[in-house]
């Protein structure tokens, strides 16, 4: 699908990291599993955790264990995640560094979409909910730090998307205007990020959207593949 955008109104591009660039629902589900079974917990399915991923690690896990948890009322739920998530966040946070990027795939035209930005004369940033640290490792892992000049997680600022303090933060990063930089992403929180901060937005239409079609977002345009931002 075409991008109703012209490239040469554009100064940069900043671009989500999960689900955009690299699949790393393998990952998550192998991280998220590993903790579950330490904290003696049931285990989940991956088609819940892709509807869970997207607006950080805090919110993951809690999505998880409310989840897993779900037989309890309501009340003695809540006391129990909140008994539990220190514990799960340091099981959490470990396994996935141990994991990190060996479950995880780019996504196909991924370089060619980014090669094209880059060649094009654009200045290219990564933005995302994950863990700066993390964000950083996969992107070496797979081959891809070396198209961003900066990268900028979800514990970078005070905010993560869809707040749009991300997005102007990394446009001060990069020095250009918000309507002049594009983000591009996978779900909802890149779009009203991206709305909020005066940026146009393209999506995927693969990746983590919360169950939902990417279509049905507001954005500026749609692609099924990043090679044809080219």
């Amino acid at each position: 699908m075409q991008v109703p955008l012209q490239v040469g109104a554009l100064d940069a591009a900043i671009i989500d990291l999960d689900g955009t660039l690299v699949d790393t629902l393998g990952d998550f589900a192998g991280a998220l599993g590993r903790m579950l079974h330490d904290l003696a917990l049931p285990p989940i399915d991956a088609t819940q955790i892709e509807r869970m991923v997207g607006k950080g690690s805090e919110h993951l896990l809690r999505s998880v264990l409310n989840h897993v948890l779900a037989p309890m009322d309501e009340a003695q739920r809540a006391i129990k995640i909140e008994a539990l998530f220190a514990q799960a966040w340091a099981s959490y946070q470990a396994h996935y560094r141990a994991i990190n990027g060996q479950c995880a795939q780019v996504y196909p035209g991924a370089d060619q979409g980014l090669q094209a930005l880059r060649a094009r004369g654009l200045r290219l940033a990564c933005l995302t909910n994950k863990p700066h640290a993390f964000a950083v490792d996969l992107l070496h892992a797979k081959g891809l730090a070396g198209y961003f000049e900066h990268v900028f997680g979800g514990d970078s600022f005070e905010r993560k998307k869809p707040d749009p303090l991300p997005l102007r933060k990394t446009c001060e990063a990069l020095g250009t205007q918000p309507a002049r930089t594009l983000m591009v992403g996978d779900s909802s929180n890149d779009a009203q990020a991206a709305r909020a901060a005066g940026c146009p937005v393209v999506l995927v239409t693969y990746g983590y959207n919360h169950g939902q079609d990417a279509r049905s977002v507001d954005a500026d345009g749609w692609v099924d593949s990043l090679a044809q931002l080219a």
